[in-house]
């Protein structure tokens, strides 16, 4: 059995920062890569960043330059380092893991940024 366990959200203003961590674990045979996605309410789920097994990257164009995506050399937790906060950021961040052919979803874990 397979497990993705996220932390780190919460409140923070405009402008600041926030690291969610994301860790994996169980049964993970073949892993093709690990990531972000989040959503808003009203709005669709949307992929914000993704790591592969290789450490390639790829971000959404809205958080280029602000966000960063990085991991443990073990690979199996990965972080999302947000700057910069915007209220449009406002979200439920869930992480992904792509590994034995499936993908695992995480639980979530609200970001609120807000005056």
């Amino acid at each position: 059995q397979v497990q993705v366990v996220e932390s780190g959200g919460g409140l923070v203003q405009p402008g600041g920062s926030l690291r969610l961590s994301c860790t994996a674990s169980g049964n993970i045979i073949s892993m093709y890569g690990m990531g972000w996605y989040r959503q808003a309410p009203g709005k669709e789920r949307e992929s914000v960043a993704q790591i592969t097994s290789s450490g390639t990257t790829t971000y959404i164009d809205s958080v280029k330059g602000r966000f960063t995506i990085s991991r443990e050399p073990d690979k199996k937790t990965i972080y999302l380092q947000m700057d910069s906060l915007r209220p449009e950021d406002t979200a439920v961040y869930t992480c992904n893991l792509a590994a034995n052919g499936y993908v695992y979803w995480g639980q979530g874990t609200q970001v609120t940024v807000s005056a």
